[in-house]
């Protein structure tokens, strides 16, 4: 399942989460972004309860993509503890995103 994040909740379910999380940064406008949420969405269902997933909507939420500095969308974030980890920017296939996200999922 994934997670509508926000300004206001980022900090709660990302940065203060016990799980890694991915982060979807996108926006409405945005076609390769449409062509990877279904990718996204498949992630957040087969790694649910190892993996936390989030969509952040940048034209929404423009001070968290500041603060990450999310110059090109989409991009998918990897947190683990608070900190940002991994970064993919871009329309990527599915068995790319895994392989970055493998070593943050506890085994």
């Amino acid at each position: 399942m994934e997670i509508q994040l926000s300004d206001e909740n980022f900090q709660k379910e990302v940065l203060e989460s016990e799980l890694p999380v991915l982060v979807d940064f996108w926006a409405e406008w945005c076609m390769p972004c449409r062509a990877i949420a279904s990718t996204v969405s498949q992630l957040a269902d087969e790694y649910e309860g190892s993996l936390k997933v989030g969509k952040l909507n940048i034209d929404v939420n423009p001070k968290t993509a500041a603060t990450y500095q999310i110059m090109s969308i989409p991009t998918l974030v990897i947190f683990q503890n608070g900190e940002k980890r991994e970064q993919i920017v871009g329309n990527v296939p599915k068995n790319f995103i895994e392989d970055k996200i493998r070593p943050f999922l506890e085994v």
